[in-house]
């Protein structure tokens, strides 16, 4: 069966419940290295019963099943009844990747497909106490339902609800409502005698143990104050917290044909899951002439109840609008537009001798910049959409390598373009994988050095100025230089004398030359010489650069540069003969003035003598001019530039200075282009090509 994802209520239940799986990933990794946290228990708990309660609304019963079992299994956890382990947080992430995969059917428009029975079983298995059997057939459930008098706020399901309602009857024996002059609802709708409700109180509190407000004079009546109904209505859901609450007291469900269907359907499930609504049995509802709906109160007090409520349900306007990302994309190419026109204003203001038409064009760029910044603003999502994956993905490969990790995140709600939120995820999960595979060394060998048994993992993210930085660090093993020489000679990357003259840092950019790896024994985790390189392209194409640095013995860490968005991007302008073109600023490290008749040869390439360290140097126009021209001894612009940790010179004809530009896409002729990663228009009008230097270098560099 196909689902409407028009359908509002759908779209609701995707966007919270999958937010809510995104938490839960990272709160059971948690978990398993804190069982204690009663706090973090119930919230995983809460979590699942949300997803259960949405995905009932939605009729999704494949879904259902899922979050109930995991449900039940972290109900017996919160009440003690069954302890966290490894092994059952195995079963829980299994669960978890399953209900993952159907929210992806689901997104797709498909009716998601059942678990695997195994897993079924597995949580059916769990979800029965650890020193106890599942009842037989013929034992009352209620029997095996723990003793709730010691434990105050104990929460049961419906179905264990109504189980236990039923048992209470079939001992009660049957009732006439009329001998008990009192009547309560049941979950699903039938009523119990005061006989019965007698006897509940007492197997939830003991005999003669319930609160006075369940169990009073004032509860023999046939009427009870607005004060008691209230008190009662504290302790059964919290003070305060029930106003406004009592028409979801039912399942969502139970109502054929609702008239209007809320729009938000994970937010009301927590209290009103449809079919296994969690109830309350720390205390109970009144005796009295009246159902879990309402009670007979005096008509001033009925007045002044529903003002109440009517004041308490009053709607809240909201401050949240959902846009289609394509609306996003389309603002931001029409703001670029103007960023252009801006430019070419500027221009020409130079040129204007009119103060009037000056302040005018001064007063738009004032406005484009702050428009640029507020349609920057609405495309930005924090980095902890990517990071929240990682807890999860060191946890299950620290257990595969039977290493111990602890993962720490900083800056989770840094801000980046989406675009770059989504294209990170790749690199950083083979990052952080590197760090845990080649980083972290075994506990024995760890605690042998000295270290903690325990291995750390930081991912760290940060902005700075219209940049960011992320960082991937670790408490290791580090990387060994000598040994990366040695394997870079073996695999023909390079001949010893070229490996003897590269300095430290220079050997740590070899890891990042293709098929390039240390592992002597292939698994599949790592050892198949590809990785290192596809991350370097990858951060390139974003407009990043990336660098090692590490200490032997005492970890690695890497730090990528980013700029905040794809959409504009900072450059320097240069001229090359007669074209235009666009050099990232974030690969421009400085400019200088070089004497060219300084410039020598070694091993066949043209260096540079840049304060005492030689730097290869390149004449850029030779790679992109036709008909360059032939430089002589005199000096010419050089700009520094850096590709990973690397630094190469680039001699330039004309400097033009630094300009904000709109990435446009090369036509059909030039697309895929070696060293292009766009085109332009300049503030003059002209067409600038936008330069890829990390393939520029890997096309031309390397002859």
């Amino acid at each position: 069966m196909a689902i409407d994802l028009t359908d509002e209520i759908v779209q609701d239940f995707l966007i919270e419940a999958g937010e809510i799986l995104g938490r839960l990933s990272n709160q059971l990794v948690e978990l398993e290295s804190q069982a204690g946290d009663k706090d973090l228990l119930n919230a995983v708990f809460r979590s699942f019963h949300t997803i259960k309660g949405g995905a009932g609304f939605l009729s999704l019963e494949n879904l259902v099943e899922v979050s109930h079992k995991a449900e039940d299994v972290f109900d017996l956890l919160r009440r003690g009844e069954r302890s966290v382990d490894a092994a059952l947080m195995d079963v829980i992430l299994q669960a978890l990747d399953v209900l993952n995969g159907m929210f992806d059917q689901i997104r797709s428009g498909q009716e998601p497909d059942p678990a695997n029975p195994d897993l079924i079983a597995a949580l059916k298995r769990l979800a029965v106490p650890a020193d106890a059997t599942p009842f037989s057939r013929n034992e009352s459930p209620a029997a095996s339902l723990p003793a709730p008098a010691a434990q105050e706020g104990v929460s049961l399901s419906a179905e264990e609800y109504d189980a236990l309602l039923d048992a209470v009857a079939a001992d009660a024996g049957p009732q006439s409502p009329s001998s008990s002059g009192a009547t309560l609802e049941r979950a699903g709708g039938d009523l119990i005698t005061e006989e019965e409700f007698d006897h509940l109180l007492d197997e939830l509190h003991g005999k003669g143990k319930a609160p006075a407000t369940a169990r009073g004079q004032s509860v023999r009546s046939d009427n009870i104050t607005e004060e008691e109904f209230e008190a009662l209505l504290d302790q059964l859901h919290g003070k305060g917290k029930h106003r406004g609450a009592l028409a979801q007291s039912k399942p969502m469900v139970a109502a054929a044909a609702p008239a209007a269907p809320p729009a938000n359907a994970c937010a009301q499930s927590n209290d009103a899951a449809p079919g296994s609504a969690t109830k309350n049995v720390g205390a109970t509802a009144p005796k009295a002439k009246a159902n879990a709906r309402g009670a007979e109160l005096p008509d001033d007090a009925a007045q002044a109840k529903g003002a109440k409520n009517a004041a308490a349900a009053a709607p809240v306007a909201e401050t949240t609008v959902r846009v289609e990302t394509s609306v996003l994309d389309k603002i931001m190419n029409m703001v670029g537009e103007l960023v252009l026109i801006r430019n070419r204003l500027a221009t020409l203001q130079a040129s204007v001798n009119n103060e009037a038409i000056s302040k005018t064009i001064s007063a738009l760029e004032i406005v484009t910049t702050d428009l640029q910044m507020a349609a920057m603003k609405t495309r930005m999502q924090p980095i902890k959409k990517v990071f929240g994956r990682f807890p999860r993905v060191v946890r299950d490969l620290a257990r595969q390598l039977k290493k111990e990790v602890n993962l720490e995140l900083i800056g989770e709600e840094t801000e980046l373009d989406k675009n770059l939120v989504e294209a990170l995820a790749d690199p950083l999960v083979h990052l952080v994988r590197n760090a845990v595979d080649h980083g972290i060394e075994a506990p024995a060998v760890r605690e042998a050095a000295g270290k903690p048994a325990a291995g750390k993992v930081t991912l760290a993210a940060e902005q700075a100025g219209d940049h960011i930085l992320l960082t991937i660090r670790d408490d290791g093993a580090g990387i060994d230089a000598q040994k990366l020489l040695a394997k870079a000679v073996e695999k023909g990357v390079m001949d010893a004398d070229a490996a003897a003259r590269l300095s430290e840092q220079e050997c740590f950019e070899l890891i990042f030359a293709p098929g390039f790896s240390t592992k002597r024994e292939i698994s599949d985790v790592s050892g198949r010489g590809v990785g290192m390189d596809v991350v370097k392209t990858r951060i390139a194409q974003l407009n990043g650069a990336i660098e090692i640095d590490s200490k032997l013995g005492q970890g690695s860490t890497i730090q990528i540069k980013l700029p905040l968005t794809l959409a504009i991007l900072p450059t320097l302008m240069v001229i090359l003969g007669n074209q235009i073109f666009a050099v990232p600023l974030v690969n421009v490290g400085e400019i200088i003035d070089y004497d060219l008749s300084k410039v020598s040869r070694v091993d066949g390439q043209e260096v540079m003598d840049v304060r005492g360290k030689a730097l290869p140097f390149f004449y850029l126009s030779k790679w992109l001019v036709r008909g360059a021209p032939t430089y002589g001894g005199a000096s010419g612009h050089v700009v520094i530039v850096s590709i990973g940790t690397q630094k190469i010179g680039l001699l330039v004809d004309q400097l033009v200075g630094q300009e904000e530009v709109v990435i446009k896409p090369l036509g059909a002729p030039l697309q895929g282009t070696k060293g292009l990663a766009g085109a332009t228009i300049t503030g003059d009008g002209r067409i600038a090509l936008i330069l890829d230097l990390p393939s520029l270098l890997e096309r031309y560099g390397r002859r």
